[in-house]
């Protein structure tokens, strides 16, 4: 990118931001830029982890969309309570595709709906005695679960039910691990306070559950963090650390188990996937137990390399040869894939809006086959998210933070961009604007997206999406006419 091409975004952003009031223009525009190699971080030019503005339309999620939906719902032997009315329970049920081994209802229970069902007379009278006597049903109904967490939902917090108690009293009754976490939807501006509240939980109600208790351990004890095993990213990742002679103690939470995030205060190093949902928890142990963390990136073979050889740094020699076997071992199988798909995608750009890691760790996915990124942000980053991106972004890119719909579409028709990956809120805008679209949230009911075979997965369906010649034939409802 040139000079050119960053006064042209410039220019872009200034004209996104003319539709709105003063005050309104002025607050977005601290949400928006253009990047600068010379940067280091992107500082006071962008600021985030704000709240959205009043009445203009946000693709967030809340704190309970974060504990439940992303920390805790993917933990496959524990039931996960949605205390509150149905519908957060119901909406936030199996909507991720976090793939796990094990018979629903009997030892996994990820893709049920345990909720309280809060009707008026619970906001009235409360809801402790009604969830104290769900937990004791469970436990008959359920027998073979490890444990329970309780997941508040906004009435919670608003009529103050004593979720803490009933979690003491319960674990007592039935002996299991209970454990209540305060991640009523309006705390925060975002999910992300309700990873931050859930890896609390986490620390303070689970991962001491073991200590004293003996342990098997061995030099080359790592943990998968922040992984949630969308359409089995996290068995991806743990063949090719498991190839380089590394022993995955614990996955969390995709496929995870309470067990394995008890084990994790014994292991050797903690890999953390998702920075933005883990880091916290990742950074107690650090402190608690000295255990050392690092974030790595399995998308697309370049950063696949990179970060095995990263890793193995972190042990011994016979750890680095096995890295470096494991990447010439799937050396021909990647130079096969970018020979195929390369030429069918090179030089066609992209525009990405997405959370957690996404906005930047696919970076290299695309440019590994020739394709340009021009645009990205995060739902719900935090300026180190930022910081952490701008070495991967050329000159002059788009960034852009809490992006609204008029936002997001209007940049997408300024920067004419061959593909858009976003969620599933995004999804049908752009495909009925006849813009070329993946769900990058869940791989659009593909994957999985990491490794090695997931990097062929990856190739093929961005080829299949950018060169479907239905787009020719699309025009926009709202263009065509009468």
């Amino acid at each position: 990118m040139t000079n050119a091409t960053r006064e042209r975004n410039q220019a872009i952003i200034q004209e996104v931001l003319e539709v709105f009031p003063e005050k309104t223009r002025k607050e977005r525009q601290k949400h928006m830029m253009v990047t600068d190699p010379a940067q280091e971080s992107v500082g006071k030019c962008l600021v985030s982890n704000r709240k959205s503005q009043p009445g203009v339309m946000t693709v967030r999620g809340c704190a309970y969309a974060g504990s439940k939906g992303v920390v805790f719902g993917p933990i496959k032997d524990m039931v996960h309570i949605s205390h509150g009315p149905i519908g957060c329970g119901q909406y936030s049920r199996a909507g991720r595709r976090n793939y796990y081994t094990g018979v629903s209802g009997v030892n996994s229970f990820g893709t049920l709906n345990f909720t309280s069902d809060f009707q008026e007379k619970d906001i009235v009278f409360g809801g402790d005695k009604k969830l104290t006597k769900l937990i004791e049903e469970l436990e008959m109904l359920f027998p073979l679960s490890k444990g329970i967490s309780v997941q508040s939902e906004c009435p919670v917090g608003l009529i103050g039910d004593d979720i803490e108690a009933v979690a003491n009293a319960s674990r007592k009754a039935i002996g299991k691990p209970v454990v209540p976490v305060r991640c009523e939807g309006f705390r925060g501006v975002s999910q992300s306070l309700g990873h931050h509240i859930a890896n609390d939980v986490i620390r303070d109600w689970v991962l001491d559950n073991r200590e004293g208790k003996p342990f098997e351990s061995t030099p080359y004890d790592v943990a998968i963090i922040g992984d949630y095993n969308i359409g089995g990213d996290a068995w991806a990742s743990r063949i090719l650390l498991e190839e380089m002679g590394l022993r995955v103690v614990a996955q969390w939470s995709g496929d995870g188990t309470l067990v394995e995030m008890e084990n994790t205060p014994f292991v050797k190093l903690n890999l953390v996937h998702c920075y933005r949902s883990m880091n916290y928890i990742s950074r107690h142990m650090e402190e608690k137990h000295g255990i050392p963390w690092m974030e790595y990136n399995f998308f697309g073979p370049t950063k696949i390399a990179e970060s095995l050889r990263k890793i193995a740094e972190q042990f011994d020699d016979t750890i680095k040869q096995n890295a470096e076997a494991v990447i010439a071992r799937y050396q021909a199988q990647t130079a096969a894939i970018i020979a195929k798909y390369r030429p069918r995608l090179e030089g066609r750009r992209v525009l990405l809006y997405l959370g957690g890691l996404r906005p930047r760790h696919i970076i290299g996915a695309y440019e590994d086959l020739g394709m340009e990124i021009i645009g990205t942000g995060y739902e719900f980053g935090h300026n180190d998210d930022y910081d952490r991106t701008l070495p991967d972004l050329k000159e002059g890119t788009l960034l852009f933070d809490d992006a609204s719909s008029y936002e997001l579409e209007a940049f997408v028709k300024a920067l004419k961009p061959d593909l858009v990956g976003s969620g599933i809120k995004e999804k049908y805008i752009f495909q009925k604007m006849g813009v070329p679209f993946r769900q990058m949230h869940s791989w659009d009911y593909s994957g999985p997206y990491h490794g090695y075979d997931g990097f062929a997965i990856f190739a093929r369906d961005m080829d299949m999406t950018l060169n479907n010649p239905s787009w020719r034939e699309l025009t926009a409802p709202w263009l065509k006419s009468a």
